[in-house]
């Protein structure tokens, strides 16, 4: 297979010696996945990953990608792939393309440590523990990310935001509902729920004033969709063995606890990972509703799920709102 021709000029790689391959699955239904090799001048060959798609979804989502994958490896490089680029591809119209580093996978991640190197608790902790930039225009670091980004299929608004309670609750729940409405149907009752969570809960759980005895938090780089299948042990460019890695970013500038939510909902990172986590990365204050805000961060993944496939993901969403209105929520129970 020839290599397209934007893709040489960009890698500025010789043609001649270069192939392309399959390289199985991509995440989105409509991108593939290949595997660039290319000789080298000192006759050692070198090797990239590249997605290709089509329309504008697959234009979003690549450059949404080349963005997460950057902000994570600049903050922690072993933890992923950095990305060299993305656009148009010259010699198919109306195809895009991301290229990155080439992550030679040998395994799911463990409850046990077998991989060298930091651990992906370690490695989350550095990356949840280094401040993200201010944004060009700003004077301090805002919440949201300065590309759309895509949970699944799903393209997210990560609009700057200097609350963090505002940009949870306007562009993540109410924009999901809204994603859900437009995917399933009007659904008075998740919608309502979904209004009661806002307007009740947000505040009185990750109100600006209510974390960290009222000095609120720091906005750091997270993954965005780090369930178990986007974590793994493998290789990349100048390892020599396998580390934990992570791929197939979705990142915005959040709390850092906004992590786990989607790594509680499946499972999947070993019984010691939180514990070795939280050593290096306390848990916001208050401590004692630290179970609470993970369920409320949860919620979006299970919001974002019902939006993109529907049925059962409707009843987890149910059960967390009705649980933290009946919590949190002004009067209580009687407002259900």
């Amino acid at each position: 297979m020839k290599l397209d021709s934007a893709v040489v000029a960009l890698l500025g790689l010789d043609a001649d010696n270069t192939s392309v391959s399959s390289a199985g699955g991509a995440g989105m239904s409509s991108a593939c996945t290949s595997k660039i090799t290319t000789k080298q001048p000192n006759g050692e060959n070198m090797t990239y990953f590249m997605k290709t798609g089509k329309g504008p979804e697959a234009e979003a989502m690549f450059e949404g990608e080349h963005q997460s994958l950057n902000a994570i490896h600049n903050a922690v490089p072993t933890l992923c792939p950095r990305s060299f680029g993305h656009g148009r591809l010259t010699d198919a119209p109306g195809k895009h393309y991301l290229v990155t580093d080439y992550l030679d996978l040998s395994g799911r991640l463990s409850s046990t440590k077998s991989a060298k190197g930091m651990s992906l608790a370690q490695k989350l902790a550095k990356l949840h523990t280094t401040p993200a930039p201010t944004p060009k225009g700003y004077d301090k670091p805002q919440f949201g990310f300065p590309a759309t980004t895509c949970c699944g299929d799903t393209p997210q608004d990560n609009t700057f935001t200097s609350s963090w309670a505002d940009f949870y609750a306007n562009h993540r729940l109410r924009f999901i509902v809204h994603q859900s409405k437009k995917s399933n149907g009007a659904d008075k009752q998740l919608e309502d729920l979904v209004e009661q969570t806002c307007t009740a809960v947000i505040p009185r759980l990750i109100g600006d004033d209510h974390l960290n005895n009222g000095k609120g938090i720091t906005p750091v780089v997270i993954h965005g969709d780090l369930w178990s299948g986007n974590a793994s042990v493998g290789k990349l460019p100048g390892m020599t063995e396998p580390e934990d890695v992570v791929f197939d970013s979705s990142a915005c500038y959040a709390h850092s606890e906004f992590e786990l939510g989607i790594m509680k909902m499946f499972g999947g990172f070993g019984g010691g990972f939180l514990d070795e986590y939280h050593q290096l990365v306390p848990k916001t204050e208050p401590v004692e509703e630290y179970a609470d805000r993970v369920r409320l961060y949860e919620l979006y993944h299970h919001l974002n799920h019902h939006a993109l496939f529907g049925g059962g993901y409707r009843s987890g969403a149910v059960s967390i709102m009705r649980e933290l209105v009946g919590k949190y929520g002004k009067g209580g129970r009687d407002e259900l």
